[in-house]
């Protein structure tokens, strides 16, 4: 268990962002505590405990879900912002980018985490709320995965051959038309399944959530293994990330045949 405490100077509370979750898992994980190992409960109580759990596992789903959804709404057009950046022919602008791209990628999130959360205290001496691990739990992830995404945005837009802009040029298009309605529609089909696998990475990823004190699927998973001494949180755990993944392994393969029109 990693130590997430908060200063004793700023004095914040402990429950996390998400304190009705928070509450509805103690009060659960007590209950259960009181009526013993899962593998000692009767048939119905049984059926009864796994429903239970599954319900409370999805409603720590419901978190993981939304540090999903904002870190794709923050981190993919702040990742094509920094693909710009990166290939900018402003020598300073490219070099700033490309050291954000390395610090992102060369660190672990968990660290970023961290940093974030405990920065405002620490250099700025601004006490914590019970807002800050949610915030910076959204801020790290949508900065780590922009840079991931920013190099696959890189990769597809210099894969598209110089012909092809000169071209347009001749055509009398013009740079933003030539990218909108020639470039990117090629771009997509190309760096489609890196994306996809960026995206399927996330929602595993969003479990590391943890590591801070936010309520996840993954942290109330947690507490009912120990409540219950039981494997089966982690199996339902499991079902729900697999389900969530197949989900968007379909979803990425359908738009992948959408694209098929479009031959190298």
């Amino acid at each position: 268990t990693f130590a997430t405490s908060t200063p004793t100077r700023a004095s914040p509370t402990r429950t996390g962002a998400w304190p009705k979750l928070s509450a509805h898992v103690r009060i659960g994980t007590a209950a259960l505590r009181g009526n013993g190992a899962f593998a000692v409960c009767i048939r119905k109580g049984r059926v009864l405990d796994l429903l239970t759990m599954t319900g409370m596992l999805g409603q720590g789903f419901l978190v993981s879900l939304q540090i999903f959804v904002f870190t794709l709404v923050g981190s993919l057009p702040l990742g094509m912002l920094v693909a710009f950046a990166r290939m900018s022919k402003f020598r300073p602008l490219a070099l700033l980018a490309r050291a954000y791209i390395s610090i992102m990628r060369g660190t672990p999130l968990m660290l970023q985490m961290f940093a974030i959360y405990f920065m405002p205290y620490y250099v700025f001496g601004i006490s914590l709320t019970t807002d800050s691990k949610w915030y910076a739990t959204i801020f790290a992830f949508i900065i780590n995965y922009a840079a991931y995404f920013a190099e696959i945005y890189r990769s597809g837009i210099q894969s598209i051959p110089r012909g092809q802009y000169e071209a347009a040029e001749i055509l009398g298009y013009s740079p933003a038309q030539t990218f909108v309605r020639i470039v990117l529609p090629q771009v997509v089909k190309r760096i489609l399944p890196a994306v996809t696998n960026e995206v399927i990475t996330l929602v595993k990823d969003t479990s590391l959530a943890f590591s801070i004190g936010v309520i996840e699927m993954f942290t109330v998973a947690k507490q009912l293994v120990a409540a219950q001494v039981s494997m089966a949180p982690f199996v339902i755990a499991a079902a729900f990330y697999w389900v969530a993944n197949f989900v968007i392994d379909l979803a990425a393969g359908r738009i992948e045949r959408r694209l098929d029109y479009y031959h190298d």
